[in-house]
């Protein structure tokens, strides 16, 4: 209904031009419908395909397409109908329009592919100055249409607004109650939970996409369970044109994945409800952290677990991909970037080797310099559901203005682990392989282990396994012993950066 009356608003502002971008071109077109009822004006529309005609309005009669000033009903099979070949090409159409039509709103489709033909500009642009005179109103509806200077100042742009929470839940008891009734009244069988989290997952979505999911997750089983949830995410993060430097990341993790991270596993199930939305608090919700630390000590895990633990979805800044070598095109893809995050909310967004995307230089005039005010513009002044996880290995190319308090929520140190947490890991790694762990002497590993990180034991169990294989034997402690002793462990190979690092996080950061 807002929507409904902002756009007889826009109508009746004396715009002779208004355009709306969207997708969902019939839900565009029945609420002008409705509006132009209200407003009491005639209503056509122009495509390529069928050229101009008129488009019915309930409650209005509907006459003939071509002669305004009589009351042939259309289709009366005139004596002399008039030729309709030129009237799907673009520039006869809008003379057409300009010449015949009055006190009316003509809908002209998919005009975008021609903006760039001067002549049809111009045309455009005569027909705006005549609205005093015609109250000609013309809509540009298309999915993506961008105005030339000179068009711009006689356009008004009017946005179909994104369904909210209460019109999310609607349309799933609705898709429901159609489910049921074409299945001899069988209920739909839902979780509270997943029926909650799908609302969340579907906002930021149009009405026709939403629908569309929430069929997909009813009709293949009757059900609402969440197995639904990962689908509906990878869906939705498809139909807002995620690709390239945005990634979605599949494989999530738990909390209980992690060895360790005890500090940071309290913080996070601390602000978990405010950021799902299950309490209502007088503060902001959590905007992000930024997880510095030794390599391999479990970073990148953390992030893919706070996503899997608040269970929202978790997409990926790809920094490789993000800088383009033609003037401005990295901004353009950081800002892209940033606008499919907040629209894929709420969601984690992973800033992995942050450092490396953002390290600020003399050699690539002034780029890296223009993405980070970006990317700490964005994160002053964004307020959707987007938290922020970065992750960075050299504390050194990190500029001020990103780690001072107030730009994230805390900053969190990942040490090399100590046995306690060693030995967790080991249990972690050995039950994720299908070994028991108390088969095998933890303290002992532990031991065994010191100075190495969560990575290096992990693939200090794969090995292992590997060795156990090759014997044709079952995993033993010995087979994990024998592979710590042949390892290096990063403790060892880069002693003198590590110990730089801990000496700078000390007092500065918050230990995992």
């Amino acid at each position: 209904m807002t929507d409904r009356r902002d756009l007889e608003l826009v109508l009746k502002s004396h715009f002779p031009l208004v355009v709306i971008e969207t997708h969902e071109e019939p839900r565009a077109l029945e609420m002008l419908r409705k509006a132009a009822v209200n407003i009491d004006r005639d209503l056509h529309a122009w495509s390529v395909t069928e050229g101009l005609r008129r488009l019915e309005v309930a409650g209005k009669t509907r006459f003939s397409r071509y002669n305004r000033d009589t009351l042939t009903l259309e289709g009366d099979g005139g004596a002399n109908p008039p030729d309709r070949s030129k009237e799907t090409e673009p520039l006869p159409a809008l003379r057409r329009i300009k010449d015949a039509y009055q006190d009316a709103v003509v809908v002209l489709l998919d005009f975008h592919p021609y903006m760039d033909d001067p002549h049809l500009v111009r045309l455009l642009k005569e027909i705006a100055i005549g609205f005093p005179q015609n109250a000609l109103t013309l809509v540009l509806l298309s999915h993506r249409l961008a105005l030339s200077d000179e068009l711009q100042r006689y356009a008004a742009r009017f946005e179909l607004s994104l369904p909210d929470a209460a019109a999310l839940e609607r349309q799933i008891n609705d898709e429901a109650t159609l489910w049921s009734g074409r299945n001899n009244k069988t209920p739909v069988k839902a979780d509270r939970e997943v029926f909650r989290q799908l609302v969340r997952q579907l906002q930021g979505l149009t009405v026709t996409d939403a629908g569309r999911l929430i069929r997909n997750a009813i009709h293949d089983d009757g059900a609402l369970t969440e197995s639904d949830l990962p689908e509906v995410m990878k869906a939705k993060y498809e139909l807002l044109g995620g690709e390239g430097i945005l990634s979605f990341e599949y494989d999530t993790a738990k909390l209980a994945d992690i060895g360790g991270f005890t500090a940071l596993k309290r913080w996070l199930e601390l602000r978990r409800p405010a950021f799902v939305g299950e309490i209502d608090l007088p503060l902001e919700p959590p905007k992000g952290i930024l997880l510095l630390g030794v390599q391999g000590s479990g970073k990148s895990l953390a992030a893919k677990a706070v996503a899997g633990t608040w269970k929202v979805p978790l997409v990926r800044l790809d920094f490789g991909r993000l800088y383009n070598k033609f003037f401005g095109e990295t901004e353009r893809n950081i800002r892209d970037s940033l606008r499919s995050a907040e629209m894929m909310a709420p969601c984690v967004l992973w800033l992995d080797e942050i450092e490396k995307g953002i390290a600020t230089g003399d050699n690539d005039n002034g780029t890296s310099q223009r993405v980070l005010g970006t990317l700490l513009t964005w994160m002053a002044e964004n307020r959707r559901p987007v938290f922020v996880v970065a992750t960075a290995n050299d504390i050194r190319a990190l500029p001020p203005e990103l780690i001072r308090k107030g730009r994230m929520d805390e900053i969190f140190f990942s040490d090399l682990p100590d046995a306690a947490t060693r030995a967790e890991i080991f249990a972690i790694h050995l039950r994720k392989r299908g070994q028991d762990p108390a088969a095998f002497d933890p303290a002992t590993l532990a031991a065994a282990s010191d100075g190495f990180s969560g990575a290096e034991i992990e693939q200090a169990v794969v090995g292992a396994l590997y060795a156990a294989h090759a014997r044709r034997a079952a995993l033993s402690a010995a087979d994990l012993l024998e592979e710590l002793r042949r390892t290096r462990p990063l403790a060892t190979v880069m002693a003198e950066q590590i110990a730089e690092l801990r000496i700078w996080a000390a007092g500065r950061t918050v230990p995992v």
